[in-house]
């Protein structure tokens, strides 16, 4: 359905009407932001821009942080310049997107991200009322407006070091208070992924929903089906991540969003034990937001979906008493992956290495030097190892084992030579003589030669059956 609200938009801005709202405009002394904790390089991109005559700020989440006195993950910058204006200015950057076009600047491994400027002009909605296409471009203060939540809809200039807020959310920032700007069920429908950030922002900042905010999210919690599965991976990986994901997923439950948004959980919770290894899970995870360490979205889903990995495994030994462990393994994972993959919005790559961390696992209890090496080897040894720590954490696994393999992951390459070879002295001294375990074991002369000799062995008795039928013939 086509909305136009464009001729409004026109007369409004060519009324020569000034707003009614102005401004709150904050000094460095007033909002006390450390220029030391921005990135260097969206800085660069504000000076571009402003040298060529445009308007450049860094917005949204990271200068929420920075005022908190947090060193942000990523900067936005917003500008007044185009998007193709601003690919030309930069060396390495492109345009991306679809509903939002977007320049992507590209300093090493950092991307700023650099979006122009937008108003409420025409738009394309479906028949829920989200918005499929919206490039009009405006001046900063429509693009305030058009900011889903006060405490983002602030605009720090680096070059003066001065924050505009239109919206009181530096107040409402400093007062914990989450408030949507404009009309909260307008603008839920209009992109239903709003209503994850705003339970997203109040646990991770510790604040409460505003009364109006909150108010509608319950009835509208069924739209979140209507998101795009791309972006509803990556909000949910961010819930996941906030720092205080266990209180996140509460109120996701709490408000019905948890449907939509990861509905294995309640089936997860329902497994023998699931419920503490998912407590544990998270509680490691907000452990590394908080000393800023990365998580892997493979890992993390693999570590929640781990109890209903189990509860298959249970299913293929009742089906089949018979089955070994290994292979009912495999059996309950590719089951798992089979039915979560596309719910999640997993990609392969995710998948695959989900499954190489579950069929690790069972290795872990086997600890003979060739074969230690031959695991150290693996690409997703240290992910393994980390969740082989959740599980001794929840009594599934021996924790002094588990312990010796994450010693081992941790270690130098001249110390896990002598970790290994320790173990292959203590087994050859309970075992009988075994060959001392080295950095070369699976490739020893002496097994080579043993090899060697089965090979020659072979092929001379090949030789005589050869012989003999020569002679008979």
């Amino acid at each position: 359905m086509l909305k136009k609200t464009f001729t409004q938009y026109v007369a409004r801005l060519f009324s020569g009407k000034k707003s009614a709202t102005s401004p709150k405009v904050y000094t460095q002394r007033e909002h006390q932001i450390d220029l030391r904790l921005v990135s260097r390089n969206a800085i660069k991109v504000c000076e571009v821009l402003q040298d060529k005559g445009y308007q450049a700020y860094i917005v949204g989440g990271a200068v929420r942080d920075l005022i908190l006195g947090h060193e942000p993950k990523d900067f936005d910058v917003a500008t007044n310049a185009t998007p193709e204006k601003v690919r030309s200015l930069f060396r390495r950057a492109r345009i991306i997107g679809r509903r939002f076009r977007l320049v992507h600047v590209v300093f090493g491994s950092e991307i700023i991200e650099t979006s122009t400027f937008r108003a409420a002009g025409e738009q394309i909605t479906d028949e829920q009322g989200r918005i499929l296409n919206d490039n009009v471009f405006g001046d900063i203060k429509s693009d305030a407006e058009r900011r889903d939540f006060t405490l983002n809809a602030l605009y720090y200039d680096p070059v003066k070091q001065e924050v505009i807020d239109y919206h009181n959310g530096v107040n409402d920032l400093r007062r914990r208070i989450v408030r949507i700007i404009g009309d909260a069920e307008k603008r839920y429908r209009e992109d239903p992924v709003r209503m994850l950030r705003a339970v997203r922002f109040a646990s991770k900042l510790d604040a409460t929903l505003e009364k109006d905010t909150h108010l509608p999210i319950k009835s509208l919690s069924h739209l979140i089906s209507n998101v795009p599965d791309s972006r509803l991976f990556d909000e949910t990986f961010k819930l996941l991540t906030c720092g205080n994901a266990m209180t996140c997923l509460q109120q996701l439950r709490a408000e019905g969003l948890h449907q939509g948004v990861l509905p294995l959980l309640d089936i997860v919770l329902k497994q023998a034990g699931g419920q503490e290894f998912i407590e544990l899970t998270l509680a490691r995870t907000d452990h590394r937001i908080r000393s800023n360490k990365h998580v892997s979205a493979s890992f993390l889903y693999a570590a929640l979906l781990w109890p209903l990995v189990q509860a298959y495994q249970k299913e293929e030994f009742r089906k089949n008493p018979d089955i070994p462990p290994v292979p009912a393994l495999v059996n309950a994972t590719n089951r798992v992956l089979d039915e979560q993959v596309q719910k999640l919005a997993l990609q392969k790559r995710h998948s695959a290495e989900m499954r190489e961390i579950w069929l690790m696992q069972p290795r872990f209890a086997k600890r003979s030097p060739r074969f230690i090496w031959r695991m150290i080897e693996q690409p997703y040894f240290r992910a393994a190892c980390d969740f082989l720590q959740i599980r001794a954490a929840s009594h599934e696994f021996d924790s002094v084992l588990a312990q010796w393999w994450m010693d081992l992951a941790n270690a130098s390459d001249g110390e896990k030579a002598t970790m290994v070879n320790e173990l292959g002295k203590a087994s050859s001294g309970t075992k009988g003589k075994r060959p001392t375990a080295n950095t070369e074991d699976s490739n020893s002369p002496a097994k080579r030669k043993r090899r060697t000799r089965r090979r020659s062995s072979k092929k001379k008795w090949a030789d005589a059956v050869d012989a003999s039928i020569k002679e008979k013939v």
